[in-house]
């Protein structure tokens, strides 16, 4: 059990990592440029998101070292691990997007490629370790929440 922790550890940190990087870039804009924002009736307050997004990473990073420890010499750990962190990196990219650089629809567009990666990422980690593909659902599911809820406020603004 020792060493699935010794992988589990680093891609959580990696994960929370990624999250406290894009909550910088989030802060930056969330008081200013989203306060002023048209926003659907649906949109949680602000406070849902940090807890949400960090219970997410964690889930993110549990279900990539349980994939990681069944040996990244294979070749279906590999490819399900590269899609893990081009999902990861177009995970940070959406937050670049929306609140650094106040793009919502070019953020649309990020978070649609976001989507698809991640049900690769899903199909891949299923592959290799059911448990850990079912550790991804409920980042998917806030995804597609949060797709549309980009529209949304694309459309109203």
């Amino acid at each position: 059990m020792k060493r699935i922790y010794s992988y589990i550890l680093p891609a959580t940190a990696i994960c929370l990592l990624i999250g406290f990087v894009s909550g910088i870039v989030t802060h930056a804009s969330v008081d200013s440029w989203y306060a002023a924002l048209e926003k659907p009736a649906f949109t949680p307050p602000n406070w849902v998101f940090a807890p949400v997004w960090t219970l997410l990473y964690i889930l993110m990073g549990i279900a990539a070292g349980l994939v990681w420890a069944r040996g990244f010499y294979h070749l279906w750990v590999k490819t399900a691990l590269y899609y893990f962190g081009f999902q990861l990196l177009f995970n940070g990219l959406w937050s670049i997007v929306f609140f650094g650089f106040r793009q919502p629809f070019a953020a649309l567009l990020v978070i649609l490629v976001l989507a698809v990666l991640i049900i690769l990422t899903i199909k891949w980690f299923k592959i290799v370790s059911p448990v850990a593909a079912y550790l991804l659902v409920p980042y998917l599911v806030w995804v597609f929440y949060a797709t549309y809820l980009n529209y949304r406020i694309w459309a109203l603004n």
